[in-house]
């Protein structure tokens, strides 16, 4: 029988390899030591040397990010004590980059606060736009006897945009001619034509005594031309409540008229028709262009048509959840591009989306 010496599985590192890692860790102290002494001696004196600084000891190929790559060659035993000179390293870069880029940068504020003789810069100033000045004064004067503001959104469904408002099932605004239509699922959708779409809905949520106008965008399946686009902008509004009459309605336009146009500003009434209001009319207001004494814009009339208006009719009420044996009321609406190419004389409805700086620019004293 032949014995076999048994190997002695116990885990020992030869002594050549300790002192290789001795060596290692020693080394790295050392250049830890002779970096923190580098950093301590970088004369930092503008913003070039503050980048190279940067690239020096923070940057992607630095002196932090070379060490904390050696680290990984440390034994698990040594490497909290060598990890924390690393870290106390960086943080010894990073605590003087910080400070001395504060420092530069608010030398260099305070240097073109300082300086007198420098030249003062142009400002341009911005300008609103027409329709944006419109809107707002026609908001004021409404505002200022007693009608709220509201809002509703810009896609509407076929009750609020045309059924709610005793539009009939074949009447010519439901065609692809004049609406733009959106599938939406299994409902069909439509990019509103009007800002009524936002009275049915106040009508749904409140009750009278209502009296509020409604600005936004509509949108209408239209050639675009000088007098026509597919997009413009609206203010409606609406006035419900007990015995509203048709005198109170001609009286809320004329005080309109005069507010816009000048104390001198007429208007007339002519019959109309729309099928959410009845008796139903058009609005013209005396020409300011010419004083009523007859020009090419307003044909030579003497008048210039500026919105519709009429007394809301019964089915709408009802429809809306409001008694119209109780309540009556009136509503009125009008074209922001027509009251703004009134005032401003602008005669090309093409001019307020194009963006163009020289036109905007006339508006500046409006702001």
């Amino acid at each position: 029988m032949v014995l076999k010496q048994k190997k002695n599985t116990k885990s020992y590192t030869p002594i050549k390899k300790i002192k290789l890692l001795s060596a290692r860790i020693t080394r790295m102290k050392v250049l830890i030591d002779k970096s923190i002494a580098e950093i301590e001696a970088f004369n930092i004196e503008d913003l070039k040397s503050l980048e190279d600084f940067r690239i020096l000891f923070l940057g992607s190929k630095g002196r932090v990010k070379n060490l904390f790559g050696e680290l990984k060659g440390v034994p698990n035993e040594e490497k909290r004590e060598v990890g924390q000179l690393l870290n106390n390293f960086r943080a010894l870069a990073e605590e003087k980059f910080a400070s001395f880029k504060d420092q530069l940068e608010n030398t260099a504020t305070d240097s073109a606060k300082i300086d007198a003789s420098r030249p003062g810069d142009d400002q341009e100033i911005g300008a609103r736009h027409p329709l944006s000045l419109v809107r707002s004064e026609i908001i004021d004067i409404f505002n200022r006897i007693g009608y709220a503001v509201s809002e509703g959104p810009e896609i509407e469904d076929d009750w609020h945009n045309f059924s709610a408002l005793n539009f009939p099932p074949e009447h010519p605004a439901r065609d692809m001619q004049d609406t733009f239509f959106i599938e939406k699922g299994d409902v069909e959708m439509a990019l509103r034509t009007h800002t009524s779409s936002v009275q049915v809905r106040v009508m749904e949520n409140s009750k009278p005594p209502i009296r509020t106008i409604s600005p936004g965008r509509v949108y209408r399946n239209e050639a675009i031309s000088a007098r026509a686009h597919c997009f413009f902008h609206q203010v409606e509004g609406l006035y419900i409540d007990k015995n509203v009459s048709f005198a109170d309605l001609k009286q809320t336009l004329l005080y309109f008229a005069k507010e816009m146009f000048g104390e001198k500003a007429q208007i007339r009434l002519r019959p109309s028709y729309f099928p959410f209001t009845e008796p139903s009319a058009e609005v013209d207001v005396s020409c300011t262009i010419c004083n009523s004494k007859g020009c090419n814009v307003c044909k030579y009339s003497g008048w210039l048509e500026i919105l519709g208006c009429g007394m809301v009719d019964p089915n709408v009420l009802d429809a809306c959840g409001i008694d119209s044996k109780e309540y009556s009321g009136f509503a009125f609406g009008m074209g922001i591009e027509r009251i703004t190419q009134l005032k401003y004389k602008v005669n090309d409805l093409r001019l307020y989306s194009e963006n163009d700086v020289r036109f905007l620019k006339q508006f500046t004293a409006g702001i």
